[in-house]
């Protein structure tokens, strides 16, 4: 085994086949870097295999966990990676409170660079190239107000499959960004089309790998106040 490093579990969002893990280490001296353990695949998802505990169970948001992991591994503005190390269980070793997150905020006055909307988003997006000048693609944010919106955004062309998108403010800005959240988007879209307000939350959010020269802000993890639950 290389290193093991102790997390605070903010994300583990869909990617893929498999999920992407992500959280701030957690030492003796306090709140860490994010480190995100990434797989040796060629988009670095990583299976329910690789990142279950012994007893079967997937880790979930706010758990306490040792993560065995081989090196260091950045990939361009996703500082964060880290290779994990397959041999070996992640262990669970408590959980965090949610009145404790405040503490894990990450104190940024924008989503790293406004000004880049899609057709369906807002401020949801950065030129690649821009990208490639930062030094980390993981955030945690509370915003005062999140709303889920459940609808089709290729309706028009002939989609009808629907996606659960988030909008907010933060630092006076708008944000319009797509759920990655395995947990609220299979709560949202069994309920009907429409905008459900969830209120104060806090928001880990990602920038995804690129595609077609821009890569995605993503909202990865819900945590409305008072802590997880639909």
């Amino acid at each position: 085994m290389g290193i093991t490093k102790r997390i605070v579990c903010l994300a583990n969002s869909r990617k893929l086949q498999g999920r992407c893990i992500a959280g701030k280490e957690w030492t003796e001296e306090g709140v860490g870097s994010w480190v995100r353990p990434v797989s040796d695949r060629e988009h670095q998802e990583v299976s329910e295999y690789e990142r279950q505990y012994e007893n079967g169970e997937d880790p979930s948001v706010l758990d306490i966990i040792d993560i065995p992991l081989a090196k260091l591994m950045p990939q361009d503005y996703q500082t964060e990676n880290w290779l994990i190390d397959s041999e070996y269980y992640w262990r669970k070793i408590g959980l965090i409170k949610w009145r404790n997150l405040s503490k894990f905020l990450d104190p940024v006055e924008a989503l790293w660079a406004n000004g880049h909307s899609t057709q369906n988003g807002k401020n949801d997006r950065i030129p690649l190239s821009q990208a490639k000048m930062l030094n980390g693609s993981l955030l945690l944010i509370q915003v005062r107000q999140l709303m889920l919106r459940v609808f089709s955004p290729g309706e028009a062309f002939g989609n009808s499959k629907r996606r659960v998108q988030g909008v907010f403010r933060y630092k006076g800005e708008e944000y319009r960004l797509w759920v990655t959240d395995p947990t609220y988007e299979r709560t949202y879209l069994k309920k009907e089309d429409g905008c459900y307000e969830l209120g104060k939350s806090f928001l880990t959010i990602s920038l995804g790998e690129p595609f077609q020269d821009y890569c995605y802000k993503l909202i990865a993890t819900v945590i409305p106040h008072g802590g997880r639950g639909c």
